[in-house]
């Protein structure tokens, strides 16, 4: 029961990789609230105005955060840069990497006062190699690591780790999003010769989002099956 008393702020909680973590950070004794656009304390993370609004229910229901999994994100579009829709960089930075900001910013007065605070910033293997055709997507994740590191400099002294994973290619509702030629080159990247799975993933972030994480911050943590080549 290592979260046992912790309250927890998991985004894009409804699905996937955010589900995975939402459903283990409650198995081990924690409380959780899942902000997403479909559900739970509704909340677009690209929209700061809604970020603060979940945040004030949050303190309703919880009373403060002493964790944040930051999950939400889309792919936004699988295009050449030379025909890559304006409409779809702008709104695939928004939620990815102004998302990350605003989540991150609305939060942190609360784990300073505290004076302790987990945060995990989900990034992708995409932000640190950029794949093909996907360049909102890779650029808004190498954000989230670069900003992510930033951050967690600032925060140490207040025991405050913040910490990114960077996941290769998980099967979750994120897939169709992607058409079927990019989901075959993204398997065929990872060196195990499978796709993560969500449970893989949550086993890092709750790790990352626990008091056992206490010295190491400003950190990538690979999933990537051994994709990543540092």
């Amino acid at each position: 029961m290592r979260f046992s008393g912790r309250r927890a702020v998991v985004t894009g909680g409804l699905s996937g990789i955010g589900e995975a973590v939402a459903k283990r950070i409650a198995a081990e004794g924690g409380k959780v609230a899942i902000w997403d656009v479909n559900g739970g304390i509704k909340c677009d993370i690209s929209d700061l105005a809604s970020v603060e609004a979940a945040m004030a229910e949050t303190l309703k229901q919880l009373g403060g955060v002493d964790i944040l999994v930051n999950s939400a994100g889309i792919t936004g579009p699988t295009v050449p840069v030379d025909g890559f829709p304006v409409d779809g960089w702008m709104k695939t930075i928004a939620i990815n990497l102004n998302g990350t900001f605003h989540t991150n910013r609305t939060v942190l007065p609360h784990m300073i006062a505290q004076n302790y605070g987990r945060i995990v910033n989900i990034a992708s293997i995409a932000g640190k190699e950029g794949n093909p055709n996907a360049s909102a997507y890779s650029a808004s994740k190498a954000g989230v690591i670069a900003f992510t590191k930033s951050l967690s400099k600032e925060v140490a002294k207040h025991d405050i780790t913040a910490n990114s994973v960077t996941p290769a290619a998980v099967r979750t509702p994120i897939f169709d999003q992607m058409p079927q030629s990019h989901i075959d080159f993204m398997l065929s990247r990872i060196p195990k010769g499978r796709f993560g799975t969500v449970q893989e993933n949550a086993a890092v972030i709750c790790f990352l989002a626990s008091e056992e994480c206490s010295f190491s911050t400003g950190a990538v943590f690979d999933t990537s099956g051994g994709r990543a080549t540092y």
